[in-house]
């Protein structure tokens, strides 16, 4: 099984790469992505890792509040998408 965790608050430059280097060093990434703007193609400052579900809660809690790229990062459980009314 694999949980998808969500990863706030990235400096603009980081790349999908950078994100799962920084995780796999807590347990095996499966896939990582930067959420960018559909207009632009900019980072949106977010993105998704998706881990083995054993490793999830240890890199939560690993990397919750830590520093990447000069920036304090926020690391959560990704939940499901709300439908658009």
């Amino acid at each position: 099984m694999a949980r998808t965790l969500y990863v706030g608050n990235l400096p603009w430059a980081t790349k999908a790469e950078e994100l799962a280097e920084a995780f796999s060093r807590y347990g095996e990434v499966l896939d990582s992505r930067i959420i960018t703007d559909r207009e632009t193609g900019r980072s949106r400052g977010f993105g998704f890792v998706e881990v083995r579900d054993e490793d999830a809660e240890g890199m939560i809690a690993a990397l919750n509040g830590t520093e990447l790229g000069g920036r304090i990062i926020t690391v959560n459980e990704a939940r499901a998408r709300e439908q658009q009314a």
